[in-house]
């Protein structure tokens, strides 16, 4: 896998970003760049915004996309390398990815972390035995540790909506939730923003700190009306703990996003990948209101998976 220079991610970034404008003015301007191609779109955890936009996607280019659900219509996959298969699966990723790479010609995975053992995940593990075995461009639907499309389509909506803004300020703010939560968006948001370039802040309760790999170069405030101050871009998720992992560290009601919160940042914009809890990470209000863009973020999913779908064309 090739590893890029800071500059080099930044201007592919910003290729597939101005890609994805020219598909979302004219959906189907490459309808015949795909024929004759498909795309297999393999989930092992549930999806609904992925799923559809990733199928809308190939086909805007022509490409024929084949869903499975692997977790209810596949075999129990065995991921271990030399397991002795005599529990409960039946079939081992060496062999099913090979078949699948025989069959298609991009496979895209969406495979979520465990949030138990924290080496694995790490290693993205799961995604990593497909990209190992099915010899084919693999693209992540949601790995244990990225979520890139969905990323690729917060920095279009950034761009789209920050045209008079030189270098926006961008928050990033913890949110509570009642369950461990993974790390793959805010992971993603952290790189793919500081990787373009923009002023990032990271503000959580203590004990929320991220893998400090995607988040190096941004600035972590601990009060998070101190972070909000003249922000032009609030972007509300909640994680687990990284270093004490998988935990709940925190359940603080007032991290929940109001407009109250937003009294000194007149003009920012709101976001959030979806699914959202309502009225426990974020508030009516601020969903229903001007200031979000979370429709806008769905929407541009579509043109994200356009975008690279046709790069790897």
């Amino acid at each position: 896998m090739k590893k890029f220079t800071q500059f080099e991610s930044q201007a592919l970034g910003q290729q597939l970003i101005d890609k994805a404008l020219i598909y979302k003015a004219d959906p189907r301007i490459d309808i015949q760049k795909g024929m004759g191609k498909r795309i297999g779109c393999l989930f092992l955890n549930p999806s609904l915004r992925t799923r559809v936009s990733t199928q809308i996607a190939a086909s805007n280019l022509g490409v024929e996309p084949i869903v499975l659900n692997m977790d209810k219509e596949g075999w129990a996959l065995e991921m271990s390398e030399g397991a002795i298969m005599n529990k409960g699966t039946v079939e081992h990723i060496k062999d099913a990815a090979g078949v699948l790479g025989s069959y298609f010609d991009i496979l895209a995975i969406r495979a979520f972390p465990s949030l138990t053992n924290k080496e694995e995940d790490m290693s993205d593990f799961v995604i990593g035995q497909f990209i190992k075995y099915s010899g084919i461009p693999v693209i992540s639907l949601e790995s244990a540790i990225r979520h890139p499309l969905q990323s690729l389509a917060d920095q279009i909506t950034i761009q789209e909506f920050s045209k008079e803004i030189k270098k926006p300020k961008v928050v990033l703010t913890w949110a509570p939730h009642i369950k461990a939560i993974p790390h793959a968006v805010a992971n993603s948001f952290s790189e793919w923003t500081l990787g373009m370039g923009h002023d990032l802040t990271i503000t959580h309760p203590a004990g929320y700190e991220l893998d400090e790999k995607f988040t190096q170069g941004a600035t972590i405030e601990y009060n998070q009306s101190k972070a909000l101050q003249d922000a032009d871009f609030v972007y509300v998720k909640n994680w687990s703990g990284f270093n004490d992992y998988g935990k709940i560290i925190s359940t603080d009601h007032s991290w929940m996003l109001t407009e109250k919160q937003l009294l000194s940042a007149a003009k920012a914009k709101v976001m959030h990948c979806l699914p959202v809890r309502r009225n426990l990470e974020l508030s009516d209000e601020i969903l229903d209101g001007p200031r979000s863009l979370v429709q806008k973020q769905a929407e541009n999913r579509i043109y994200a998976a356009q975008s690279v779908i046709s790069h790897l064309i």
